[in-house]
C-alpha cells in the first residue's frame, strides 16, 4: 500500500494553488459567450478564486463555515468552490433542478450560512421558502434586483474585482489553504435521492485526491495538458465534480463547458473534445441518433452503414473479447470510408476515450462505439466512494465489466452478494445520520454499495444489479430489471423503460417513445393522430412495441420476460421528477406516479391505459 505521501497534493484548494504556478498561463477554462468561447488560464482563476475568498471573508465567513452552491455546471461553479474551499469552509452543492423544498431540507440540514446561485430563477426558489431557511446572504453570477427578505449581491461585488488584491490579503488566505488538513471534511454531498431523504456524504480532501492520483494512473499517464474535456454532468455530482472538473485540474489540461446538455452535440463539433467524462444516456442519445440518420439515408448507403458496423463489431470482438488476431484490412476499409468521416462529423477525430459512470453501460452498445474508433471505459463507484472504486483501462479492459480496483483499494463479497469496499476514497460516512452511517459503514473502513455483483479470475468487477432494485417475485424468483430495462431501450423505438413485478406473478414494463422515430414511423404508415398521447394510444404503434418486447423476451429466462406493458405518453425525465440529475431512474417517483397503471397490468382485462399482452415466448 502507498502511503498519502505519495499523493502531491494535501487539499483540493492546494491543488489549484501549485498548479496555478506550473500551468500559470495555459488554459484552464473553455466557456462559451455571446456565441465565443472565452479562455481563462491557471493563474486567472486562481486569483479570481482568491479574490471570492477574500470578499467571503468580509462577509464574516470563516473555516469551518458551511457554504451552498446552487447552480448549473458552469464556470462561476468553479469560483464559488474555490472561494468556498480556500477558506477551510465545508461545501453544499445543491441540484439546479431540485425543487425549493428539497433545497430548504438541505439548507437546514447542512446549516448553511451562504448561497451561491447562477440565476434568478434559482433565487427565486430561495425566496419560495425564506421562512423556512435560516441564510445570511445569497450571492448571484447574474444580475437582478433581489428581495429584502433575503439579502443578495453580485458575484463581481463579492470579488470586489476593481479592488487590487493586497500582499497581506493575498498571504493570509494562502495561508489558510497551507493549513488544511487531508482529512478535513471538504464537502457535504446529498445524494440524488433514488430512494427517501437525500444522505449527506462526508467527504474529505484525501478522499478526493487519492482517487484523483490512483485514477490518473489507471488512464496509462496519457492525460496530459493538452487535453480538453468537455464537461457537462452537473457539479453537484461527484462523478461530475472530481472527473470532469478536479481530474483535468490535476493534470493541468483544460476544461470546456458545454452549454447545456441539449447542445452537446454542438459543442461536440466546437471544442473537439480528447476526453469526455460522461453517463450512459448521453451514448444512448448518440447512438440512437446515429441510428437516425441512417435510416433517413437511400438504401445503398444505408447497407453500407450496416456493412461497416458488422464488420467493426466482428472486429471488435475478435480481438478483444475471443483474443484472437482479426484481418486489419476489412476493418480499416470500414474505418476509412465510414468510421473517420462519423467521427469527424460529430467532433469526436481527436478523442481518446469516452469515461462512462453514474449506471450500467449497455454491454452491445459499449461493442458499437469501439467498433466506430470511440474507446468507452466504464467506471465504478458512488458518492460514498470519491466516485472511482474501478474502471477499465485503454489498454487493460473487459466488455461489460467496470474494470479493476485503484490502487489501496479492497473489495470483497458478502453472503448476498453484495459488494463491499475499504479504501482512501471510502468517505467517513453521512452528516448527522448516526444509524445510516452505522448500517453503511463498518468500524473498520468498509462501506457497503448497495450493488449485486461478482470479481472474475482477472480481478475484473462486474455489477449485476442494485440489492434494493432486484425484483422478487411472488413465487420468490429474483430478477434483476437494470439489464432488462437496458435491452429495451436498444430499441430504435424505445426511449426509456421501468420493470415492476415485485410481490407480483409476473413482470411487467412502463415504455416511453423515441418521438423522432416514431413520428416516422407513423407517417410511414399513415397514421392519423393529434399529439404524442393519440400515438402511445394507437393499436399499430401497441403492436410495434410488443414486437420490440418480444425481440427482448426470447433471450430472457421465462420468470423475466415481460407480460404487459404500457405505453406512456411522456418522457422520463429530470423536470417531472422521474430521473436524477444523472439520468438514472427514481423508482419510487416512478411506482408512486403511474401506480394506477402499473396496478391495472395485474387485472384480467390487461388492456387498460393502452397496455397490451406480451408473448411469453422465451427461454426457460
Amino acid at each position: 500500500m502507498a502511503d498519502k505521501k505519495s499523493y502531491p497534493f494535501r487539499s483540493i484548494p492546494e491543488l489549484l494553488m501549485k498548479n496555478a504556478s506550473v500551468f500559470k498561463n495555459e488554459t484552464a477554462v473553455l466557456y462559451k459567450k455571446d456565441g465565443k468561447y472565452i479562455s481563462i488560464t491557471y493563474e486567472e482563476l486562481y486569483h479570481r478564486g482568491l479574490q471570492v475568498s477574500r470578499g467571503l471573508r468580509k462577509m464574516g465567513i470563516k473555516k469551518g463555515d458551511k457554504v451552498a452552491i446552487l447552480s448549473e455546471t458552469r464556470p462561476m461553479w468553479m469560483l464559488a468552490d474555490f472561494g468556498i474551499l480556500n477558506l477551510g469552509c465545508i461545501e453544499v452543492p445543491i441540484y439546479h433542478t431540485d425543487s425549493p423544498e428539497q433545497i430548504a431540507y438541505i439548507l437546514n440540514h447542512s446549516e448553511a450560512k451562504a448561497v451561491f446561485v447562477s440565476t434568478k430563477a434559482q433565487y427565486q426558489k430561495l425566496l419560495d421558502v425564506v421562512d423556512k431557511i435560516n441564510i445570511e446572504f445569497v450571492v448571484s453570477h447574474d444580475r437582478f434586483l433581489g428581495d429584502p427578505k433575503l439579502p443578495v449581491l453580485t458575484l463581481f461585488q463579492l470579488s470586489e474585482i476593481s479592488e487590487d488584491m493586497s500582499e497581506a490579503e493575498k498571504k493570509e488566505i494562502e495561508d489558510s489553504i497551507k493549513s488544511i488538513e487531508s482529512d478535513e471534511i471538504y464537502t457535504i454531498l446529498y445524494t440524488s435521492g433514488t430512494t427517501g431523504k437525500p444522505k449527506g456524504v462526508l467527504l474529505t480532501h484525501k478522499n478526493i485526491i487519492s482517487n484523483l492520483y490512483y485514477t490518473e494512473r489507471k488512464t496509462g499517464k496519457i492525460l496530459t495538458k493538452d487535453d480538453i474535456f468537455l464537461t457537462f454532468l452537473p457539479f453537484s455530482h461527484v462523478l461530475g465534480k472530481t472527473d470532469s472538473c478536479y481530474l483535468p485540474m490535476y493534470v493541468g489540461a483544460k476544461i470546456a463547458f458545454a452549454e447545456s446538455i441539449e447542445t452537446i452535440a454542438d459543442n461536440m463539433k466546437e471544442v473537439r473534445p480528447t476526453i469526455m467524462v460522461t453517463v450512459p444516456r448521453l451514448l444512448e442519445k448518440i447512438y440512437a441518433r446515429i441510428m437516425d440518420v441512417t435510416h433517413n439515408m437511400s438504401d445503398t448507403k444505408k447497407a453500407l452503414v450496416h456493412w461497416a458496423v458488422d464488420v467493426g463489431k466482428n472486429y471488435v470482438i475478435k480481438k478483444y473479447i475471443e483474443k484472437k488476431e482479426p484481418s486489419i484490412l476489412r476493418y480499416s476499409i470500414a474505418d476509412k470510408i465510414m468510421f473517420q468521416k462519423l467521427r469527424g462529423s460529430m467532433g469526436l477525430d481527436r478523442l481518446k476515450f469516452f469515461v462512462s459512470g453514474g449506471a450500467p453501460l449497455d454491454r452491445d452498445l459499449n461493442i458499437f462505439y469501439w467498433a466506430c474508433g470511440l474507446k468507452v471505459l466504464e467506471g465504478y463507484g458512488l458518492t460514498e466512494t470519491s466516485p472511482v472504486l474501478c474502471v477499465n483501462e485503454p489498454d487493460n479492459f473487459k466488455f461489460g465489466s467496470v474494470g479493476t480496483l485503484l490502487g489501496e483499494t479492497e473489495v470483497k463479497i458478502a453472503e448476498d452478494g453484495e459488494l463491499i469496499f475499504r479504501g482512501p476514497q471510502v468517505a467517513q460516512g453521512y452528516y448527522k445520520m448516526p444509524e445510516a452511517t452505522k448500517e453503511s459503514f463498518t468500524e473498520d473502513g468498509w462501506f457497503k454499495t448497495g450493488d449485486i455483483g461478482h470479481i472474475d479470475e482477472d480481478g475484473f468487477v462486474y455489477i449485476t444489479d442494485r440489492k434494493k432494485e432486484i425484483i422478487i417475485t411472488a413465487g420468490g424468483k429474483n430478477v434483476a430489471p437494470q439489464a432488462i430495462e437496458n435491452a429495451l431501450k436498444f430499441s430504435k423505438y424505445i426511449s426509456n423503460a421501468c420493470l415492476y413485478g415485485d410481490k407480483k406473478p409476473y413482470i411487467v414494463a412502463l415504455v416511453t417513445l423515441n418521438i423522432e422515430r416514431i413520428i416516422d414511423y407513423a407517417k410511414e404508415n399513415k397514421l392519423r393522430y393529434l399529439d404524442v398521447s393519440d400515438l402511445a394510444k394507437n393499436e399499430k404503434i401497441i403492436k410495434l412495441i410488443k414486437k420490440e418486447i418480444e425481440k427482448v423476451n426470447k433471450n430472457l429466462a421465462k420468470v423475466e420476460t415481460i407480460k404487459k406493458f404500457a405505453i406512456l405518453p411522456q418522457d422520463f425525465s429530470i423536470e417531472t421528477g422521474e430521473l436524477t440529475s444523472t439520468l438514472k431512474l427514481k423508482r419510487r417517483v416512478v411506482y408512486q406516479k403511474y401506480r394506477d397503471i402499473i396496478e391495472c397490468l395485474y387485472t384480467d382485462e390487461g388492456t387498460c391505459f393502452t397496455c397490451a399482452e406480451a408473448s411469453s415466448s422465451s427461454k426457460s
